[in-house]
């Protein structure tokens, strides 16, 4: 989806392998192989319009789960159920808002099996019942890759309910497993086949569903391959390279229509990739393993702006970085103080990453793990910090339901670029570093080191009152903002009562 400054959207509803190509004087669009090419031109007045059409030709996303809004704690990786209940019992002892709770990888027997180890994850139904009892919801992380020694692979092979390849075998991943000393060549669940979705569903059901848990983290479903020969990959719905961007949606309306059918209304999933109409199926997307840099922190607020006005409203980041995030170290801690206070804006407030990466485990479980990654890991300054943060997070949550009921109604995102409100205001157009969280506050994120003052731009044809001291400016203008470390610049539109100061 592209959305014009010159009040139209064009929607290249393609499946295949391609590219734009935005230039000076044209823009073209390009698909490897398809056997047609469909496209939608959007007008509209104005781009809540352009997106609100775009959400009725595709889907409107149902209202995100209010448990939903609060803080997400994830690390690579809780071994074990034990550990990651101590984590949940100390969030609750230290009076720190949690709403979820996540397994990543390796918590299963094969990739494929899709079920809990048991010697790691004894009793999941109890250990969902006591998340449950402390107000923590859990997500755990489904992959679609399948290990040939997995206790499925028989059945998905023999019914073809795999990725199939036009020449060489039809395991494409290489990935060192659980119980694996080294990387083995996996298959992948062709999740565009409606029986593989089922067969999905259904063994989801009887090993999680039926323990309590009810959202799922769905990784790697672009879906990952450790060779990208999309003309060699057939799917059920065609060839790779014609049908292949399908992939992670098919992925998404698994899940979707096995909650619903379920009888449940709640649904989210979260994944690193999305087709347009994911939205529909209750998908959240998020920016895959970026590294613990300044340089991929401000590439952020970019990349969801974008996300946004590409019609997909739940988004987040791994708050620090996924790779190269040290405990100890002060320059990190500096620089997960901002993200953290960013990612308090962004529609999911979900910290994850993999810290202190060279660290071994001695456990029997797989040793692929990190260091520390909670809230009190990083010194008693960034503590303190990090708890006010999440308690200002839980103050506007009403806010932040406000804008996730309209989003459902009219596909208006939540998360936005300033010209989406302010478009008669040409400056907007250059703003890349600040944004609008719902339409009355202005985020303006610290992205770079040291920063303890930054210019802020205030769009024309509002007031806007700085937060922290209640100074109002009149917009159209550039403001110096303090930025002490404990602290970005927030501004509140025409007197929206907002509880940004604890009363």
């Amino acid at each position: 989806l592209l959305i014009s400054n010159r009040g139209y959207g064009f929607l290249w509803n393609n499946a295949g392998q391609g590219r734009v190509e935005l230039g000076r004087t044209q823009t073209r669009w390009v698909a490897d192989a398809t056997s047609l090419i469909d496209y939608v031109v959007i007008s509209g007045d104005g781009y809540a319009s352009i997106l609100q059409r775009y959400n009725e030709l595709t889907g409107y996303p149902p209202i995100l789960p209010e448990w939903a809004v609060g803080f997400w704690q994830c690390k690579l990786r809780y071994k074990t159920q034990e550990e990651l209940l101590s984590v949940a019992r100390e969030y609750k002892r230290r009076g720190l808002p949690i709403s979820v709770i996540v397994i990543d990888y390796f918590h299963w027997t094969k990739m494929g099996d899709w079920k809990f180890d048991p010697q790691c994850w004894p009793d999941p139904s109890a250990m969902v019942e006591e998340l449950q009892s402390l107000g923590i919801q859990l997500m755990v992380s489904i992959w679609p890759t399948v290990n040939p020694k997995s206790e499925n692979y028989d059945y998905l092979q023999q019914h073809g309910l795999l990725v199939d390849t036009r020449s060489g075998d039809n395991r494409m991943v290489n990935f060192t497993d659980v119980g694996e000393d080294q990387n083995q060549p996996l298959a992948l669940l062709d999740a565009t086949h409606p029986e593989a979705r089922s067969f999905l569903w259904e063994t989801v059901r009887k090993n999680y569903y039926l323990h309590g848990i009810r959202t799922w983290w769905l990784d790697a479903i672009e879906p990952e391959m450790t060779t990208y020969d999309h003309h060699n990959v057939i799917y059920h719905e065609g060839s790779g390279a014609e049908v292949g961007c399908i992939y992670p949606l098919r992925q998404q309306q698994a899940f979707f229509e096995g909650m619903r059918a379920a009888g449940e209304t709640d649904v989210l999933t979260l994944g690193r990739a999305a087709f347009a109409g994911s939205q529909r199926f209750g998908a959240a997307l998020w920016s895959g393993d970026i590294h613990s840099t300044w340089d991929d922190l401000r590439q952020q607020v970019r990349a969801g702006l974008n996300t946004a006005m590409s019609g997909i409203p739940w988004w987040t980041t791994d708050i620090g970085g996924f790779f190269g995030g040290r405990t100890e170290d002060e320059d990190f801690r500096e620089l997960l103080i901002r993200w953290f206070q960013y990612g308090a804006f962004c529609p999911l407030f979900r910290l994850h990453g993999w810290r202190n990466s060279s660290l071994d485990s001695p456990e029997t479980c797989d040793p692929t793990t990190g260091g520390p990654n909670e809230v009190w890991s990083f010194g008693e300054t960034a503590l303190d910090i990090f708890r006010n943060f999440l308690h200002l997070r839980e103050r506007l949550r009403p806010y932040i339901m406000e804008q996730m009921t309209l989003v459902s109604k009219t596909g208006c995102p939540p998360m936005r670029p300033l010209f989406f409100d302010f478009p008669y205001d040409e400056k907007t157009y250059d703003i890349e570093d600040e944004f609008l969280f719902g339409p009355d506050l202005l985020v303006a994120p610290v992205l770079e080191r040291g920063m303890r003052l930054r210019s802020v731009y205030l769009p024309g044809q509002a007031k806007w009152t700085d937060a922290w001291t209640n100074r109002t400016f009149s917009g159209g203008k550039w403001v110096e903002a303090a930025a002490p470390l404990h602290r970005i610049p927030l501004f509140v539109r025409n007197g929206r009562d907002l509880p940004i100061q604890q009363s």
